[in-house]
């Protein structure tokens, strides 16, 4: 592997024809992605393989296993995601602070990683909570530090591709990690207890290619740039264009229907049997990972708000087939198809343009505003559609929640942030200084 140490400015799209010809590169011809991109994506697959083995599991291992109830299950779900959210604003924050995005990202997954064996001593409610927490928090802390990381290393104008490589490389690890669980209770003995050795050991190799393999870089603020604060970091929420771009996220996250709701709908509605549900979230991931590069691209090409806005509609158009019902042999394709387009056209392009809108120095924290309003919303979107379920059956609930998304997406096409924000980014190059020990620019490191 190779590890570049972007002192000067990042690649543009397009290497410059002089440029091209002294480096023997065909005009036209796109620029390579960022190291630290690619370096980041392994880090993301090799994780996602550890976490998916786990949580591939973990539902019929706490209730068949461990004997617990399902208000149970639902408290520890609730916990599993509800505490990643309140904990991204921290590791935004402590990443800016410091300017020290790589060790706040590999704290958050040694955390996740040591969480792994401890589920092996962990048989109570309280324990198994604990551990969860743990697991979460560290998921919590990671997730905007490694996003700044990304947006700082790619070009503005390429940072749709960007996270597209990225989400497609880390999705490709949430394919694998469930087929590899499935494969070792089938063949070990043990069959749990090894599913969560081997997921151990895959998390601490997703740790060792983070600390070996991505640079580790200190941002340096602007000269005359604002200190970095928690005051300073709520106050981006002042500048129109984040703004903006949060509330869109935060409105249409409380019309978004959780993927488990999805997928007892899309069970109901196609009939499908109870031994074939635990593969249909590998087809949203399927999807996710096949489009995820292209609508990046797209996404640099005519700009990030028109693809997030045109995933919600591909969200809207699988619950409209939902409710349609019918028993043709090609509808859960195509809910999967669409349900994983959602996320292509949404995960990654939603931090691309958040990004062009915060300043280099406030990158994480701007970023985890963004995340954790939009989490918070889905976490509050899936617990007012279960009651609605509960009330009214799963088709009146799924009619509210698909008017709902549909006035949120108009409402947010007016939401426009200011510029104009359906052409690529053109804005500056960010500028970061290498920590000391980092390899030089071109130090092949392995």
């Amino acid at each position: 592997m190779y590890v570049a140490d972007s002192r000067a400015t990042p690649a543009s799209a397009v290497t410059p024809e002089p440029q091209a010809a002294a480096q023997g590169i065909r005009p036209g011809r796109r620029a390579a992605l960022a190291p630290t991109v690619l370096a980041l994506g392994t880090v993301s697959l090799i994780t996602d393989v550890s976490s998916e083995m786990v949580t591939a599991v973990l539902p019929l291992y706490l209730v068949a296993g461990l004997g617990l109830t399902p208000l149970g299950f639902g408290l520890l779900d609730g916990l599993y995601n509800g505490v990643s959210a309140l904990v991204r604003l921290t590791g935004g924050h402590l990443g800016d602070r410091f300017g020290r995005h790589k060790a706040l990202a590999g704290l958050g997954y040694g955390l996740s990683a040591l969480c792994k064996p401890l589920l092996l001593l962990a048989h109570t409610l309280p324990a198994i909570g604990a551990v969860l927490a743990l697991d979460r928090t560290g998921k919590g802390l990671r997730t905007a530090p490694r996003d700044a990381l990304i947006s700082l290393a790619a070009a503005p104008e390429e940072r749709g591709r960007a996270f597209g490589v990225h989400r497609a490389m880390d999705t490709a690890g949430a394919l694998i990690g469930p087929i590899l669980a499935f494969l070792i209770l089938r063949g070990a003995a043990d069959g749990y207890d090894a599913v969560f050795t081997v997921s151990a050991c895959v998390a601490a190799l997703g740790v060792l290619v983070l600390v070996l393999f991505v640079p580790g870089r200190r941002t340096v603020p602007a000269a005359g740039a604002a200190p970095v604060s928690l005051r300073a970091a709520f106050g981006l929420l002042g500048r129109p264009d984040l703004r903006r771009i949060g509330l869109c996220a935060l409105l249409l996250g409380l019309c978004t229907v959780s993927d488990g709701f999805v997928f007892l709908l899309l069970q109901d509605s196609a009939g499908i049997a109870d031994r074939w549900f635990a593969l249909l979230p590998l087809g949203t991931a399927a999807a996710f990972f096949l489009l995820a590069l292209p609508l990046g691209r797209l996404a640099d090409r005519i700009g990030r708000r028109a693809v997030f806005l045109g995933g919600h509609l591909a969200l809207l158009a699988a619950y409209g087939i939902l409710l349609t019902g019918g028993s043709h042999p090609a509808l859960p394709y195509a809910v999967l198809l669409l349900h994983g387009g959602f996320y292509a056209a949404t995960d990654g392009v939603l931090m691309a343009a958040a990004a062009g809108a915060v300043p280099e120095e406030h990158r994480g924290g701007g970023l985890a505003l963004v995340q954790t309003g939009q989490a918070l919303a889905r976490l509050a979107a899936s617990v007012g559609f279960g009651a609605a379920w509960t009330l009214w059956g799963p088709r009146p609930a799924l009619c509210v929640a698909a008017v709902l998304l549909a006035g949120a997406i108009a409402v947010c096409v007016r939401l426009r942030p200011g510029g104009d924000p359906d052409a690529p980014e053109r804005d500056t190059p960010e500028r970061e200084t290498p920590a000391s020990g980092t390899p030089a620019s071109g130090t092949a490191v392995a």
